[in-house]
């Protein structure tokens, strides 16, 4: 679906520049509007205009609360900056009847909805499902909750940080005689993110072959869930429950963090039997190669504590340079743990743009993270950064909806806008 109003050529010269640069990927002509708070939902529109989709961020008129979450530089969060980079801005207060039709006529000109309000708060309002297929049969509805739209936990407030519980996560995350850990950032609302991209483009998908719009149910545990490996089929056929293995791995071992002689942490896999033999080999233990229980990973697992001291100890005598030329020479895994100075400062990451700069309309040049994988025919790019509240009510309820701009000016005095 193309909406010519969304591509003409806006009267300011800025906005002519931005929409110009704005990402010509594979999701062009479909406009998705970002009706979400915080991180899950708005991360997932984020995705789905990293690849050309025109977004438009609807916002309460105090703001989405992730505007104001973690660093700031002169007042601007820089967590916004990424997080709503590639989207117009638009306020309405969706409980009033006059942002309500404001909001019914985006609807209306839209392929996708992402919403993250408690199960039944859009029904409330008259905002329903139902309502908004009978305005727009193809609309395709992505709704993003802690816990699903049915079931005993539907109305329970949720974050992340509960779901990384409720999960099972924080229960297999840390030392085997600490405490469960939590994450140090949305994990939870990531990986719904990405699902939720996901979901979205194949309903698009659907729908663009001959189907009709569709409701998408997205909890933020199933998600999670899925990628936390075969937990829940391992005690159903074993009655085991996995626990806390803190760097070490269940499935393998070598596997953990190691010190080097100059202080330097590095991370060392040995998933494959290959990469194992070349570990113990190169740290001077060739003999245990052929042992039996060596060719089992499983089996390497129980004698852990013997080769993370072979290893640890050869690692721990040399200085990081040498360990990591010495892995590289016998083709084994290791990798120094980052910070976010040295990730930057690695030559791959800036051969590749992995972390590339934007010029930002606040901030000037804006290093942050760049979409997350290249396609050859359909590349998706970032035009510009996350804007100021409301930075685009005149230009899409004026030039687009036919609104007035006295008009757009009094529902913002009356707080509506």
């Amino acid at each position: 679906m193309t909406h010519p109003s969304a591509t003409e050529s806006p009267d300011s010269t800025a906005d002519f520049e931005r929409s110009e640069r704005r990402p010509r990927g594979p999701l062009t002509g479909f406009r998705v509007l970002d009706a979400a708070t915080v991180y899950a939902g708005p991360l997932a529109a984020t995705m789905l205009g990293d690849f050309g989709a025109d977004v438009i961020k609807l916002e309460h008129p105090e703001g989405d609360s992730a505007r104001t979450h973690g660093w700031s530089k002169n007042g601007i969060g820089l967590w916004w900056k990424t997080l709503g980079r590639n989207k117009r801005t638009v306020t309405a207060k969706l409980s009033t009847d006059e942002g309500r039709e404001l909001f019914l006529e985006l609807v209306r000109t839209a392929d996708v909805l992402i919403e993250n309000f408690r199960p039944g708060v859009f029904e409330k309002w008259g905002l329903g499902p139902d309502v908004l297929h009978e305005i727009n049969p193809g609309l395709i509805v992505l709704r993003v909750t802690g816990f699903g739209q049915g079931g005993p936990a539907a109305q329970r407030r949720a974050f992340g940080t509960l779901i990384e519980a409720m999960s099972g996560l924080a229960h297999m995350t840390g030392e085997p005689d600490g405490p469960p850990t939590l994450p140090p950032f949305g994990l939870a609302d990531g990986t719904a993110a990405l699902a939720g991209a996901y979901a979205a483009t194949l309903a698009l998908l659907h729908r663009e072959r001959g189907g009709k719009g569709q409701v998408i149910d997205l909890s933020l545990l199933e998600p999670l869930l899925l990628v936390l490996g075969p937990g829940p089929t391992v005690f159903d056929q074993l009655g085991e429950v996995p626990g806390r293995h803190g760097n070490r791995s269940p499935n393998n071992s070598p596997r953990n963090t190691y010190l080097t002689a100059d202080g330097s942490w590095v991370a060392v896999s040995t998933s494959s039997l290959s990469v194992a033999q070349r570990v113990l080999r190169l740290v001077g233990h060739p003999e245990v190669v052929d042992e039996p229980w060596f060719q089992n990973a499983g089996e390497r697992v129980q004698h852990a504590d013997d080769l993370d001291a072979w290893v640890g100890g050869w690692i721990g005598e040399r200085p990081l340079s040498v360990v990591v030329s010495e892995f590289e020479r016998v083709g084994a895994a290791l990798a120094p743990i980052y910070t976010v100075e040295d990730l930057m400062n690695d030559p791959h990451v800036i051969e590749r743009d992995i972390i590339t700069t934007i010029d930002d309309e606040d901030l000037g040049p804006l290093r942050m993270q760049n979409v997350m994988f290249r396609m050859s025919e359909t590349p998706g790019g970032i035009a510009y950064g996350g804007r100021a509240l409301g930075a685009d009510n005149e230009e899409i309820y004026v030039k687009e909806l036919g609104r007035s701009v006295d008009e757009i000016h009094r529902l913002r005095e009356e707080g509506t806008l």
